[in-house]
């Protein structure tokens, strides 16, 4: 095993956390990190435009992490839980960065590159007119979405979604996340 679960959320957790996770994505955990981070952004008297982006943010990031992660089993450390995945919300400065990570079937790490390396490429209007075209043509999938999360985090943000694969064994690889708001 070349990447180390631990040590990569220790190296996470540093700098100006509000919130970090490591465990099993739930719906109710996904209510519970909500409430948490809206709080602790009132408190800090962030702006209501700041909150508001991060927040949807956020939203789309948990259920992407809840409705697309692999559930896991072979060669994966056994103390996991099968839906693992990681949250790190930490201030940057004068902005925000939402990483996830979680693991992957290591065969699709070339569609996933090739997905968000399309989304980074387009312009805003060129976003939103994806956007469009998704919500009216494109089916919802048994998983909950029609691939409208990665073009509306992108749309809002209006920034690049940074990305890392780190392979963990014959099987799978890490996907790391990383939206600035």
């Amino acid at each position: 095993m070349s990447f180390n679960i631990n040590e990569y959320y220790t190296r996470l957790s540093q700098g100006d956390v509000l919130l970090a996770y490591k465990g099993s994505i739930t719906s109710e955990l996904i209510n519970e990190v909500l409430e948490a981070v809206e709080e602790k952004l009132e408190k800090v008297n962030e702006s209501g435009k700041t909150r508001k982006k991060l927040y949807n943010v956020l939203v789309e990031s948990l259920q992407n992490l809840y409705h697309h992660i692999e559930v896991t089993h072979e060669g994966i450390e056994e103390d996991l839980d099968p839906k693992f995945a990681v949250l790190v919300v930490e201030r940057d400065n004068d902005q925000y960065k939402v990483i996830t990570g979680n693991f992957i079937q290591s065969q699709k790490i070339q569609f996933l590159k090739e997905k968000i390396d399309k989304i980074n490429s387009m312009t805003k209007d060129e976003l939103k007119d994806m956007y469009k075209f998704i919500l009216n043509h494109q089916k919802i999938s048994a998983k909950g979405g029609g691939g409208l999360g990665l073009v509306d985090i992108a749309r809002k943000t209006g920034k690049s979604i940074t990305y890392e694969f780190y392979p963990y064994n014959d099987t799978y690889s890490f996907f790391n996340l990383t939206i600035e708001v």
